[in-house]
């Protein structure tokens, strides 16, 4: 299998559902000549055309209306917002009109598409190009929401977002986009939506991770080692619908969690993680669940570093909770 960095891996997950359907199109800011800010779309332009990769203007609603008005019609849209800071001016497209569609119409018709979304801090973007707004969606009935961490999730998960029926916000954690690589199937394959991923056995404590966290996660559970902790690691991957039950097996069989997420602490998707567990696992917990944040603060430009909930922060919390 070819090694290949998280923007390869999206990449050939699009040139193949494009070259599969010619239903899918992919529209955005500066997604077809430029190839995107990030290059993710780079090629695909000169492949299929101007009208199946859309160079849009500088306007998020307009993408996204645009791409429901698409959906609707029997098209199968990507849509690209160029950073998760600017995807707001589309919010009220996103909940009002896309997420209701299947149940207005009783379920007559549904928006089948994806929004792809590079989300997160570690590139010194600032307060603009770093925020990590996943509970705004999860919070809204009706929509999917899917974190990868690796390559090869990244390939399968959008191979199956894109064929899902409803519409699926895909965040990108732009941090890994070129720093993590790894073996990437050729071809066409899957990774079902809603299926977590334990990426290390432990005994002691659970940790919930997603994107760009994991592999602090996995850091911070390198060190826990040293002093006899054995951390099992999850990635969530897909945020909504969660898999509560890959979570509640192994919070009863460690009886701790710390959950780790980059987006502000208050009423994060930590806190409804946690909530979860506790209905689903109390019983069975040894010591009070943590959470390992950033902060209820705007994203900061000069303490990136010290905002986001890296390794060095981690361990500290994984081990109190298993000490307690």
């Amino acid at each position: 299998m070819p090694q290949l960095n998280m923007v390869q891996a999206i990449n050939d997950a699009l040139a193949l559902e494009m070259a599969r359907d010619d239903r899918v199109v992919v529209l955005g800011e500066d997604v077809a000549k430029v190839g995107g800010v990030f290059r993710v779309t780079q090629g695909l332009y000169e492949r299929f055309g101007e009208e199946r990769v859309i160079d849009t203007p500088l306007a998020e609603n307009g993408i996204i209306g645009s791409a429901i008005g698409m959906a609707l019609y029997g098209l199968v849209p990507i849509a690209e917002i160029q950073f998760a800071d600017f995807i707001f001016p589309a919010y009220d497209q996103i909940v009002s009109e896309l997420a209701k569609i299947r149940y207005r119409s009783g379920g007559e018709y549904t928006a089948k598409l994806v929004i792809r979304v590079p989300v997160g801090g570690g590139i010194r973007g600032g307060l603009y190009h770093s925020q990590s707004p996943e509970s705004l969606f999860i919070h809204v009935a009706g929509l999917k929401v899917v974190a990868p961490a690796t390559p090869a999730d990244a390939k399968g998960l959008l191979l199956a977002s894109i064929r899902d029926p409803d519409p699926v916000l895909f965040f990108e954690p732009k941090r890994v986009y070129r720093a993590a690589k790894g073996e990437v199937p050729d071809g066409d394959y899957e990774i079902p939506l809603g299926k977590a991923k334990v990426v290390r056995e432990g005994k002691h404590v659970t940790v919930i991770a997603w994107g760009a966290m994991l592999y602090e996660a996995i850091a911070a559970a390198d060190e826990a080692i040293k002093a006899g902790v054995e951390c099992e690691v999850i990635d969530l991957r897909t945020l909504w619908p969660v898999d509560i039950d890959t979570i509640e097996g192994s919070v009863k069989k460690t009886g701790r969690v710390v959950v780790v997420h980059e987006a502000p602490r208050s009423c994060g998707f930590g806190a409804e993680l946690i909530a979860l567990i506790n209905e689903r696992a109390f019983l069975h917990l040894e010591a009070p669940p943590k959470r390992v944040t950033g902060f209820d603060t705007p994203f900061p430009y000069q303490l990136e570093m010290d905002y986001l909930p890296l390794a060095h922060r981690i361990l500290p919390a994984v081990l109190e909770t298993a000490q307690f």
